[in-house]
């Protein structure tokens, strides 16, 4: 029986969407350590150029992808820069507190957008691509793709939602031998909270909260959700498709 290769990402093209903090930014970065060609995808330049720094295989691509077009247009920025696309890292992702006496349709409408429209329309255009590489996805969700939200009931629908594509995905995908899998997230440190609106208080208060919640004790650090993203997108994961794999220092147990 042979052993675990080497990793396969060298030269490999992998767009990763979100990539302008958190997650995204170390996810990024992950890649291009690994050896890959990065299109590190956002819509903040200034943020992107930060991702990019002292990466040279990291090429900033700022682009809105809820726009019209805006899927499509970052797909051909990689193809136009590298001539293929290996790997899709669907990141981008939006929270929003929605309680549901305050519904809006805009509200709904904004969480989907980013969360499950866009996704799905990064995903149509990169596959070509990934058929003729035989290519990987990986999708981005969160614990709360499979367990309740208290007055974030929105938000987890559409990480359910996604978690739901990533199954359909690789079993309609499979037969092409594209691999599809997504990593939930637990509570991690990043931007998420603080740009969701909530009083700063209030974002301290979740903070100590979930913490409290977690097995290990301690809130995620970006760069180890980005490990376990790299290592489904890599070739010694060939035989996996289908997967929602918590990382959550346990919380998912309680």
């Amino acid at each position: 029986m042979s052993g675990p290769t080497v990793s396969s990402l060298a030269d490999q093209v992998v767009i990763v969407t979100g990539a302008g903090s958190g997650i995204g930014r170390a996810t990024a970065r992950a890649f291009a350590d690994a050896g890959a060609l990065v299109l590190g995808v956002g819509r903040r330049a200034d943020a992107l150029e930060a991702t990019a720094a002292g990466h040279p295989s990291i090429a900033p691509f700022p682009a809105d992808i809820t726009e019209v077009g805006g899927p499509d247009a970052v797909v051909s920025a990689a193809v136009d820069r590298w001539e293929r696309v290996d790997v899709l890292v669907n990141n981008a992702g939006s929270f929003a507190g929605m309680p549901v006496g305050e519904v809006t349709t805009d509200g709904i409408d904004r969480l989907f957008a980013i969360n499950v429209v866009a996704p799905s329309l990064l995903v149509k255009a990169a596959l070509p691509q990934l058929r003729a590489s035989h290519g990987a996805i990986v999708n981005v969700s969160s614990i709360y793709g499979h367990r309740p939200l208290v007055a974030g009931g929105h938000y987890a629908a559409s990480k359910a939602a996604l978690e739901s594509l990533t199954r359909s995905w690789a079993l309609e995908l499979a037969p092409e031998r594209i691999r599809v899998n997504a990593v939930a997230a637990g509570p991690t440190e990043s931007e998420a909270l603080a740009s969701s609106g909530l009083p700063p208080e209030v974002v301290e208060q979740i903070k100590a909260d979930e913490t409290a919640r977690i097995p290990l004790g301690r809130r995620g650090d970006p760069a180890l959700l980005a490990a376990w993203i790299v290592r489904l997108a890599d070739s010694n994961a060939a035989w996996v498709t289908g997967q929602v794999l918590s990382v959550d220092g346990g919380l998912e147990l309680t």
